[in-house]
């Protein structure tokens, strides 16, 4: 039976020394936990160290609150699973407790262990139900590798309550997701939105209160990226938060284990979320959602979508998306489930600011005109592990404070280079973008468009455009930076710089015209 109070030990009752990693080490164990998969597909590698990540998680969790229930109550109480259940901490049965799991790491049949301690958690645990990774005992599976690597994820102190106020775990899962997504390549971007993008949109947004929507939500970033959205929606497992009774989070995702992988994610914080398995144009599994906030990063000019079942679906208010292309699918998708004062972003390809194929530019006309466009933003490039694609952000509102007008910001000269390849958005260049949406929107008088930025434009411009959304088109080019120098100073200068490159290059024709001559080769004209 469960007891009133947290239970947890005073002074340095039941404490544990802080042995294993800490925050800031999620470099250095990535390339430890990289070191040891050997010729294994980084595809099915992510699922083995997540899936064991996750599981020390909660059992540092459960182990921190058994050690507070024993010392206050005994060992049969330190049993009882309601005295987990009660303070919202994953009940961890004997056979899947970390302790059990390393001592049979170096032992031959350890995957089936691994596999065995998963099957428990999810039975004893039914949030948790088809979610956990259970194929560690597969032949393909180095079972040397797996007892190392378990006994590297041995020395990371991931669940009890001084990680968890760090947040370890969120930023060693986040880390790995990331590197993982790397390594994929173009199937990385199926499970990872990178952080910048997701904080712009976030903090563009602000979604911390209402229904907040993501049809395609790969590991759930879209949910758990924005320390502060986490704060906001934080409740339950024991990492301390409060249940907020003011929030709900729902989302879609396509792909089996990446709605694991979302599963999980949104688990280890505590997130409290209503996430479907299923295709969201098929099988929508939230119809009558109407969201408040909508936050997504569907898969770019997808063909396949299955678009020819659907030409009569009632999603399709602003026109029938083309049947190769279901970039205005997610678009009239999200329209669809908006609340009547319900904004969405979400990150789409540049074309579909401009294309006017199949039908595209009508669909982006009537959204225009029906005033739902309320931003767009455009990326600069190199952002994505998954494409080299441009890409834009999309902002659509029911109810808009600027109605008749759009803001454009041309963000592609922002951000820096963090490696060969990829580009990130610094925070200042978030809060630049966020900072001039947020002015806009609320009418504030420091908001003035900024040339080669910013614009506010009309409808009536937009219209003179073709509706076309590219902000390089409204925003026009960047003022040359002022140098100070008086025009008629800088005029004389740059006529004396002039008088000279001419003076040397009357010189060079004669030293080329000499040598020519001297050659049996006189240049035309020439006298000698």
């Amino acid at each position: 039976m469960a007891r009133r109070g947290s239970g947890k030990p005073t002074g340095d009752e039941g404490a544990t020394p802080n042995r294993g990693a800490t925050i800031g080490h999620e470099a250095e164990l990535w390339a430890m936990a990289d070191a040891l998969r050997g010729s294994m597909d980084a595809a099915e590698y992510k699922h083995v160290v997540l899936g064991l990540i996750f599981l020390k998680y909660i059992s540092d969790a459960f182990e921190e609150r058994h050690a507070a229930v024993l010392v206050r109550w005994g060992e049969d109480a330190a049993e009882d699973r309601d005295e987990y259940v009660a303070e919202n901490v994953f009940w961890v049965p004997a056979e899947a407790r970390w302790a059990h799991l390393r001592s049979q790491a170096r032992q031959p049949p350890i995957g089936l262990t691994v596999d065995q301690a998963m099957a428990a958690i999810e039975r004893d645990n039914p949030t948790l139900k088809d979610v956990l990774p259970r194929d560690y005992a597969r032949p393909a599976l180095d079972k040397r590798r797996l007892g190392q690597l378990i006994d590297m994820v041995s020395n990371i102190r991931v669940g009890d309550e001084e990680a968890r106020s760090r947040d370890v775990l969120g930023r060693v899962y986040e880390y790995f997701l990331s590197q993982f997504a790397s390594a994929e390549g173009k199937k990385g971007g199926e499970f990872y939105t990178p952080r910048c993008v997701v904080s712009v949109l976030v903090e563009m947004l602000a979604p911390y209160r209402g229904r907040v929507y993501d049809p395609c939500c790969g590991s759930s970033g879209m949910f758990v990226q924005s320390i502060k959205f986490v704060r906001a929606h934080a409740s339950g497992n024991g990492n301390g938060g409060k249940a907020k009774a003011d929030i709900s989070i729902y989302g879609q995702e396509s792909n089996y284990t990446t709605w694991r992988l979302a599963k999980m994610n949104l688990a280890i914080r505590g997130i409290e979320g209503q996430i479907a398995h299923g295709d969201s144009f098929h099988d929508d599994r939230h119809p009558d959602l109407k969201a408040d906030y909508i936050l997504a990063n569907p898969p770019f000019n997808v063909s396949d979508w299955g678009g020819d079942r659907l030409t009569e679906d009632k999603r399709w208010h602003y026109g029938v998306p083309p049947r190769g292309n279901a970039n205005f699918a997610w678009v009239q998708h999200m329209v669809h489930h908006l609340a009547p004062t319900g904004v969405a972003g979400f990150v789409l390809a540049n074309g579909s600011m401009s294309s006017s194929q199949s039908g595209e530019g009508e669909i982006r006309k009537n959204l225009i005109e029906a005033d739902l466009v309320d931003c767009m933003v455009a990326l600069p490039g190199q952002l994505f592990y998954s494409t080299q694609i441009p890409a834009c952000l999309w902002f659509l509102a029911r109810r808009r404070p600027r109605a008749g007008e759009i803001l454009f910001i041309d963000a592609r000269k922002l951000g820096r280079m963090v490696d060969r390849t990829h580009r990130e958005l610094t925070d200042d260049d978030i809060a630049r973008i966020a900072g001039a949406y947020h002015a806009w929107r609320d009418g504030a008088t420091a908001y003035e468009d900024l040339p080669g930025f910013c614009k506010s434009a009309p409808l009536d411009e937009v219209r003179r455009h073709g509706h076309v959304l590219t902000p390089g088109r409204y925003v026009g080019a960047e003022p040359p930076p002022e140098d100070g120098e008086p025009f008629e100073e800088k005029v004389r200068r740059l006529l004396g710089e002039l008088q000279a490159q001419q003076a040397e290059g009357a010189r060079l024709d004669a030293a080329i015209s000499d040598n020519l001559t001297a050659l049996g080769f006189p240049v035309r004209g020439d006298s000698s």
